[in-house]
């Protein structure tokens, strides 16, 4: 079986109805558990005594994982059935919340947040690969509706730790464990094991045009998952830091995902009418504006929730743009996603710097600065495409 697969009739069997069901609790799975790490922050540094940018390595060591996951199951993805790949993803996620969960310090944490990593990485880059491809016309869409549910859960993990206090944090890793432990067995079920490997269509841009192209994507996905990461782990911190309450402070950050939620599915109708590149560069021009809102005491969990809305239908919307940008790069998705994870790894250290440097304060500032560098690279990319 091949990780890339022909766009065809045949191509819908790629999932039974139940598979598809699966497949979007898969994502609220994976969804929760990136964004349980941010609001988690206060009990993490609680319990190990822990700087802000050593708080914050949890999610980055989540984020190497993925990058490890997406490389890895890419790599054997032509040995191993959709199946296998999706139950090995699951399992390493259930084995990594368990371990976060009890872990007994920090190093053993964190080793524990990039064992789910590499779970993370696998279900991510499985799904996202298997219904760019298996869906035909409707793949945008489907990628869309895949990643809204992602957002679905990323609201949901803020919501349990509001709910439960930062200190108890290890009871909603443990949820996310038993939810990955009940995949492993169902959520491949229904998933087709073989795919045809057609050969992929004849380049038409020549070898430096094409690594002109992907090197764009790779730098717009980056930029793109920073931002995503950065306001998710940061938010909290920066509200508490004005005036807010913990408890307003996780809220807001749950109506950031919400907002995210709602965005993909939003854009579902959006995708029928306008082309992939016009609506990511109305997304970075958005997420951009609303960042330095962010500035504004008063208004500034609205503006976060608006960052959410327009960020919403980047990741899944620029995978379509992708593939038809660049059909004759065979594992091209499989890098931009692993891409993508290197801003997770980045940002959240990175940021918890700049504050320890410029005060919490700097935060709306480190934020705009990497969604006006990725307001640069989309419309980079579109001359690129164009041309």
């Amino acid at each position: 079986m091949s990780d890339t697969v022909t766009t065809s009739p045949a191509a819908d069997r790629l999932f039974a109805r139940s598979a598809a069901v699966a497949s979007c609790v898969g994502f609220i799975l994976i969804g929760m558990l990136q964004a349980l790490y941010g609001p988690a922050v206060p009990g993490l540094r609680h319990e190990f005594g822990l700087s802000p940018s050593g708080a914050g390595l949890g999610l980055s060591l989540h984020f190497t994982g993925g990058v490890a996951g997406v490389l890895a199951f890419n790599a054997i993805h032509s040995r191993i059935s959709n199946r296998a790949l999706l139950a090995w993803g699951y399992g390493l996620m259930a084995a990594g919340g368990t371990g976060f969960a009890l872990a007994p310090n920090w190093p053993l944490a964190l080793a524990a947040a990039f064992l789910g990593g590499l779970g993370f990485g696998g279900v991510d880059y499985g799904l996202n690969q298997l219904f760019a491809v298996g869906f035909g016309d409707r793949s945008t869409a489907m990628l869309n509706v895949l990643n809204a549910h992602f957002g679905i859960g990323a609201v949901l993990g803020p919501a349990v730790i509001a709910w439960l206090g930062p200190d108890d944090y290890p009871y909603a890793f443990g949820a996310c464990a038993v939810l990955a432990a009940v995949l492993v067995f169902a959520g491949s079920t229904g998933v087709l094991t073989h795919v045809s490997d057609a050969p992929p269509a004849t380049a038409k841009t020549g070898p430096l045009g094409l690594s002109r192209v992907l090197v764009g994507f790779l730098v717009l996905y980056i930029l793109n998952v920073a931002v995503e990461a950065g306001v998710g782990g940061w938010e909290p911190t920066h509200l508490e830091t004005v005036g807010y309450t913990a408890t307003v402070a996780a809220s807001a950050t749950s109506v950031y995902w919400l907002m995210m939620t709602a965005g993909r599915f939003l854009v579902v109708p959006i995708t029928m009418r306008y082309a992939p590149e016009r609506i990511l560069a109305v997304c970075a021009a958005g997420m951009t504006v609303c960042l330095l809102l962010t500035l504004v005491e008063g208004v500034a969990p609205v503006a976060y929730a608006g960052v959410g809305l327009f960020i919403a239908p980047v990741f899944p919307t620029g995978l379509s743009w992708l593939n038809s940008a660049l059909p004759q790069a065979r594992r091209a998705g499989a890098w931009v996603i692993a891409a993508s994870n290197v801003g997770g790894v980045a940002a959240p250290p990175l940021i918890g710097v700049g504050i320890e440097a410029s005060g919490i304060h700097a935060v709306p500032w480190l934020l705009t600065l990497l969604s006006g560098a990725s307001l640069l690279a989309t419309v980079h990319l579109i001359r690129l495409t164009r041309g």
